[in-house]
């Protein structure tokens, strides 16, 4: 993305703001088509961007929805998704989200555990309609080199690899239930194309067994892609290029075998999608000299953007990748980037070499695309909520979503 559209959205429509080009982002979701040759459909997982622009945007190329939450449902009906296309997952499900899911005739309801199972097998059989249902798995191993791994250890997520053989057999024994595949995501944000192959054959191997075990002829199997984008400037990303080679063979030998000819394979994503076609845009506010530090002070800061300071899983917070929208052919200094919260913790960068930074300059921090607004808390020391600008057809558009929509009726999912 060119540095002059992120300097006109700044510019135009003010600092904090998130920038999401959607252009690149539709983009980016056909590149998949290219790799894997219609092998894959596509669901997108709205919780790494939620939002409505983006969304609608999307939706077209998209097989399902997977939402984690009974607002993230209302979030792709809004969009103009047919209920049948969203999948609803997530560890700890209200009462209330589960029958308001199946009240909306949601597609596919994931099973992350037997209680879970329960209460949608009785508000199923008191409705008179049968829910179709994924089981989450979580498996025994998840291959190195993931960013975050949710397999081989005890976990929220889905039900045991080892405890299939029980569980299974209840699930399919609920009368308000029907089975129809399965889902496992078990680690992500990886760079290493070998990786995510070595996880998708344990992924089929585990879909396999659990096949024996059910009977069934699965029609939907979810893969949880791990598919990463990289964030600090040392990082390269992930060899697309790499992946038909090692992935098409594990998909082509699968759907040879007659239980699995009819099955719907589905990449679920979100980061790799949208992460890399983001930035936050920010602008200096302030500048000083500290014992031998040149300290920028800009007008966002942790609240608005949690990952990017390191306070969302790092265990050392290191530089993202910083540009100098104003400035980008200035002399190259050192500057410590700060935000505008009253406290000391607020830390964008330390030490980052950019553009000489001058009082309101613009900056940008990229790979931001995914678990940035939602993911921050936007409301601590009460300063401006951000402002999302999209890039759409090469047009720029303001897609802020008023505040009051990131919250739902408490009562709604009591229980």
């Amino acid at each position: 993305m060119s540095v002059s559209k992120r300097l006109e959205a700044a510019s135009q429509f003010g600092t904090p703001a998130y920038f999401y080009d959607l252009d690149a982002i539709r983009t980016r979701i056909a590149l998949l088509g290219d790799l894997f040759a219609g092998r894959f459909g596509v669901s997108y997982a709205i919780k790494a961007n939620p939002n409505p622009a983006l969304l609608e945007a999307i939706k077209p190329l998209l097989s399902t929805f997977d939402a984690s939450s009974l607002g993230e449902v209302r979030r792709a009906l809004a969009a103009g998704m047919p209920a049948a296309r969203i999948t609803f997952s997530g560890p700890a499900k209200r009462r209330a989200e589960i029958t308001g899911a199946i009240d909306l005739g949601i597609g596919e309801l994931v099973l992350e555990n037997s209680r879970d199972a329960r209460i949608a097998s009785a508000h199923a059989v008191e409705k008179g309609v049968v829910q179709t249902v994924l089981v989450r798995i979580n498996p025994k191993e998840v291959p190195r080199r993931f960013g975050a791994s949710m397999a081989g250890t005890a976990s929220q997520f889905g039900i045991d690899e080892e405890c299939l053989e029980a569980e299974l057999p209840f699930i399919q024994s609920l009368p308000g239930l029907k089975l129809v595949g399965f889902h496992i995501y078990s680690g992500s944000n990886c760079l290493h194309a070998e990786a995510i192959a070595e996880n998708f054959e344990i992924f089929a191997r585990i879909f396999r067994d659990a096949q024996k075990i059910s009977g069934i002829a699965p029609t939907r199997l979810i893969f949880g892609s791990g598919f990463g984008v990289p964030y600090l400037p040392d990082e390269e990303g992930l060899d697309h290029e790499a992946l038909p080679p090692l992935v098409n063979p594990i998909i082509d030998a699968l759907k040879s075998e007659p239980a699995f000819k009819n099955a719907n394979c589905n990449l679920e994503l979100g980061r790799w999608i949208v992460g890399p076609n983001g930035w936050l845009l920010t602008q200096v506010v302030s500048e000083k000299q500290s014992r031998g530090k040149s300290i920028r002070m800009c007008d966002a800061g942790f609240n608005n953007h949690l990952a990017a300071c390191g306070m969302m899983g790092s265990v050392l917070p290191r530089n993202w990748i910083f540009e100098n929208l104003s400035n980008p052919a200035g002399e190259t200094a050192v500057f410590t980037l700060v935000g505008p919260l009253c406290t000391s913790i607020d830390r964008l960068a330390r030490d980052v070499h950019l553009p000489e930074v001058r009082i309101d300059d613009f900056l940008s921090i990229a790979s931001s695309g995914a678990y940035g607004l939602t993911a921050s808390p936007t409301q601590f020391i009460s300063h401006p909520y951000p402002k999302e600008i999209v890039l759409r057809d090469g047009e720029l558009f303001e897609a802020t979503e008023p505040l009051r929509y990131h919250r739902y009726d408490q009562a709604e999912t009591a229980g």
